[in-house]
């Protein structure tokens, strides 16, 4: 990467900086204000639209810093659809928009950069059974995969940090990635993506615990966007790699908004009724401190991180091997913590069952005793946490 490149990203996380500390007072102005809640972790008002310092410190790194490097139709085309989410996420932040309203921008937005930036999945390379042209199917595989990333990101926006902290990992993983295996062609994509790293690396010390800015919607669907139309970008001839390799790099926010559809099918709710069973609350509830539960989540997305770089250079029975062990290993830590619930857990349930069976009544007995006794304990101290949090409002 050359020497002026590396330079402009400085510059581009300097101003994101720079600008942050603006928007939050234009936060504050236009009312686009978290007040606190039940479903809220902050005690205070707090400004969201935080989004916008990182929208616009990398639309001008790409309109000037970096212009020579990025091809017109692709700065237009994408930075139509960009203004669209922006818009739509401001909207949000001041005066709340419901569920269907917001999918009405993120739909035109994904409409505009599959037409004038040509983002879109054409082919779909089968194993063992070749190559299929997606024909009309690429607009509706190409929409779902926008909306998806796009809803992924804004779900696990609920602490301090979270969603910029993962975001950055997600966004790093896939420049690196892109940086190896994508065609010279679309090198440009991967200083797109490293731009908006450093965008979200000079906002986040103004978002980390304890922040002083929310990302708002502005930033949670902006960031979920250009995720989704940054994948695509090396996904127009997709091969099952090619489609894994993604998913893998973000699969927390996708993880925590599967589990949590499909928490609310089996509770008979709708798909977008908010709750407090997301990953983040499921962690804190268990005990975890905010700043505990954010860098445990990191910690995750770093595993998934890894293990996505792994599947460019393994075989294919290697990377079906791989996601077969990753979906068994997602699926017990899942039911660990009960994502979808504490009395729903099919696979642990399974698994006890078989070392049941293998052991004696007496050594039964002792591990049944013992898992109700962690179950005793972990009641008692959510409700031991849940007294201290009602004591801590009534004193505030």
């Amino acid at each position: 990467m050359r020497f002026e490149i590396i330079v402009s990203l400085f510059a581009t996380a300097i101003i994101s900086a720079v600008l942050t500390p603006f928007v939050r007072r234009l936060a504050f102005k236009v009312g686009a204000v978290d007040e606190p809640s039940a479903r809220r972790v902050n005690k205070i008002p707090m400004p969201t639209m935080g989004g916008l310092a990182i929208f616009l410190a990398f639309n001008f790194a790409t309109f000037f810093l970096l212009r020579a490097q990025i091809p017109t139709r692709q700065l237009w085309g994408i930075f139509g659809g960009e203004c669209i989410i922006v818009l739509t996420g401001i909207i949000d932040d001041i005066f709340v928009l419901k569920p269907y309203q917001k999918m009405i921008g993120i739909s035109l937005a994904a409409i505009e950069v599959f037409v004038f930036a040509n983002v879109r999945m054409t082919t779909l390379t089968i194993p063992f059974l070749g190559t299929v042209g997606l024909g009309w199917l690429s607009f509706p595989i190409t929409y779902l995969w926008i909306a998806a990333i796009t809803n992924a990101i804004n779900l696990i926006d609920g602490l301090d940090g979270l969603a910029t902290g993962v975001s950055i990992i997600a966004l790093f993983t896939t420049g690196i990635t892109g940086l190896f295996f994508l065609p010279t062609p679309n090198i440009y994509t991967v200083i797109m993506i490293f731009t908006l790293v450093a965008a979200e690396i000079g906002f986040l010390p103004y978002n980390f615990f304890p922040a002083r800015i929310y990302l708002g919607d502005t930033g949670a669907l902006f960031i979920g966007f250009m995720i989704s139309v940054f994948s695509l970008s090396g996904l127009k001839n997709a091969t099952f790699i090619s489609v894994i390799i993604p998913v893998m790099i973000l699969g927390v926010p996708i993880t925590d908004t599967v589990f949590a559809m499909l928490r609310r099918i089996l509770n008979k709710q709708s798909i977008s009724q908010a709750d407090k069973r997301h990953l983040h609350h499921r962690l804190m509830q268990m005990g975890l401190t905010h700043r505990q539960t954010v860098f445990v989540i990191y910690g995750i997305s770093l595993i998934f991180s890894f293990i996505a770089l792994l599947y460019p250079i393994s075989p294919i029975w290697g990377s079906v091997l791989l996601t077969i062990g990753i979906l068994i290993g997602l699926e017990l830590f899942v039911e660990a913590i009960g994502l979808v619930g504490q009395d729903r857990r099919p696979l642990l349930n399974w698994i006890q069952k078989i070392v049941t069976s293998n052991t004696s009544k007496e050594t039964s007995d002792q591990l049944e005793n013992e898992r109700e006794e962690r179950q005793r304990a972990a009641k008692i101290k959510a409700e031991q946490k849940k007294q201290n949090d009602t004591d801590s409002k009534n004193k505030h």
